[in-house]
């Protein structure tokens, strides 16, 4: 599915109180558990996603929301003039190490997607691959992106839906852990309307498409998913540190169902199916 709209006006965000507070939390969130590992299993549809977007070589690309390179590293090795920017320290750091081991020629800063520490008009293209949706002020992190393009420069964004996956298993996790006053739900970034208001203001020709996320495959099944997912997916984790024993067996029962009906298993091998992203193609005005 394609839309394409024209708005004039981004809608007023309502104050986050305790930003600092917020901020120091969400850094420490993406820094818990083992997300380079976790994201090993992601990585080959980070890949596919990448090349659909056929981007020409040679090009200034900045990765917000990098992580530990999931998109970046493959992007350098396209030939990309890759620069990658991520809140969680230990992410850069698996990103740089990455990058040396493969002689790599790729930048890589700890950062927020909030106040990006590079120049107008910096990069040729910026992408974000479930990355800057979770930052917890987007209309910033909209002028930001919008701030860092060269004019005639493209944007490329894949936020998860309100429908998807993700969306369900944040959903569950804040019906026993509540997120703060103010909090903006990142997965509005998937919604159409929502994202052409933040947009429309500072890009032209603005496409959105529902996708599903390819080859996300597990060797083990939904209960082994739940326990990945504790184990090293710092949301998932902090949810589970944060609860009593018994609400525990109750979100580990509920994540457990929420897989299921999101994914299959065959020969051993559990796919998630339910990963629904809204692709964001954009140009900077």
């Amino acid at each position: 599915m394609q839309q394409r709209a024209e708005f004039t006006e981004y809608p007023v965000e309502p104050e986050i109180p305790d930003l600092a507070a917020i901020k120091s939390k969400h850094k420490a969130t993406w820094e818990d558990g083992d997300y380079a590992g976790f994201a090993d299993y992601m990585a080959d549809g980070a890949i596919e996603i990448l090349e659909s977007w056929n981007l020409a070589s040679g090009q200034r690309l900045l990765d917000v929301g990098c992580g530990s390179g999931q998109s970046a590293i493959p992007a350098a090795r396209l030939g990309q003039r890759v620069t990658g920017i991520d809140i969680a320290e230990n992410l850069i750091e698996h990103a740089r190490k990455r990058a040396a081991r493969e002689q790599l020629q790729a930048q890589f800063d700890v950062g927020d997607a909030e106040d990006l520490p590079y120049q107008a008009a910096s990069f040729d293209v910026v992408i974000t691959m479930i990355g800057a949706m979770f930052a917890p002020r987007p209309e910033k992190v909209s002028a930001e992106l919008a701030r860092v393009i060269r004019p005639g420069g493209r944007l490329y964004m894949a936020n998860w839906t309100p429908a998807s996956m993700p969306a369900q298993m944040f959903k569950c996790i804040a019906s026993l852990v509540p997120p703060p006053p103010g909090f903006i739900p990142p997965v509005l970034w998937g919604d159409e309307t929502t994202v052409h208001s933040r947009l429309a203001k500072d890009f032209t020709d603005i496409t959105l498409s529902r996708k599903v996320y390819p080859q996300w495959h597990y060797p083990f099944d939904a209960s082994g998913v739940v326990e990945l997912f504790r184990t090293r997916f710092g949301p998932v984790k902090r949810a589970f540190e944060a609860v009593d024993t018994v609400s525990k067996h109750s979100l580990a029962r509920q994540l457990e169902r929420i897989y299921s009906e999101n994914g299959v298993s065959r020969g051993g091998i559990f796919t998630i199916t339910g990963g629904e992203y809204l692709e964001v193609i954009a140009t900077r005005r």
